[in-house]
């Protein structure tokens, strides 16, 4: 039922979050046009995003399986009416696959950074962009990660200046933020 009063009351977009698969029918059940993308539990109503406005938003993954909160941050903000740009295997393990990327990184409003493990690849970015750097530790690796506190307290603990930390798997929050930078009145003065 609060679905369907989405519907009536909405003036943008309405994101649903950690959307399993009983959630995602109740929610389809009320809203069948939505968009749903099970791969980053997340659901979107209006299906089509707006068009956008405002700076360019990266979202980066360090790894594959960095990839369901990478996607969720990055539909997040495209649904918000940022323009985006998903760049997937770019973690610190091959430093070169992230500076292939310079050009695109150096364009953008703002990045998100989606990175498990020892959460290097927010430090790194952030030492070489303009843009502030949101980081988003997530709940992937092994040994000792710590499901995602170990990458947490790397990015909180980052030397680089402009990098803001999200919770662990929060690719929503990281999504939000970056959108909110980029928002067209977000421009510097001269």
């Amino acid at each position: 039922r609060a679905a369907a009063e989405c519907r009536e009351a909405a003036t943008g977009a309405v994101i649903f979050t950690r959307a399993d698969e009983a959630r995602a029918a109740a929610v389809l059940a009320e809203l069948p046009d939505a968009l749903h993308v099970p791969e980053a539990g997340l659901l979107v109503w209006p299906a089509q995003p707006p068009e956008p406005t405002g700076g360019l938003v990266v979202v980066l993954s360090a790894g594959t399986s960095d990839l369901p909160v990478a996607r969720e941050a990055e539909l997040t903000a495209r649904h918000l009416g940022r323009r985006t740009r998903l760049v997937v295997d770019v973690g610190v393990a091959g430093l070169h696959r992230v500076l292939g990327h310079l050009d695109l990184l150096r364009s953008a409003r703002a990045v998100v950074v989606a990175a498990g493990m020892d959460g290097a690849l927010p430090s790194v970015v952030a030492g070489l962009v303009p843009a502030p750097v949101v980081a988003v530790p997530t709940s992937v690796g092994y040994g000792a990660n710590l499901g995602g506190v170990a990458a947490l307290l790397t990015m909180l603990n980052s030397c680089a200046p402009g990098v803001a930390v999200v919770n662990i798997d929060n690719g929503y929050g990281a999504g939000h933020l970056a959108a909110q930078i980029a928002a067209p009145d977000s421009q510097p003065s001269a």
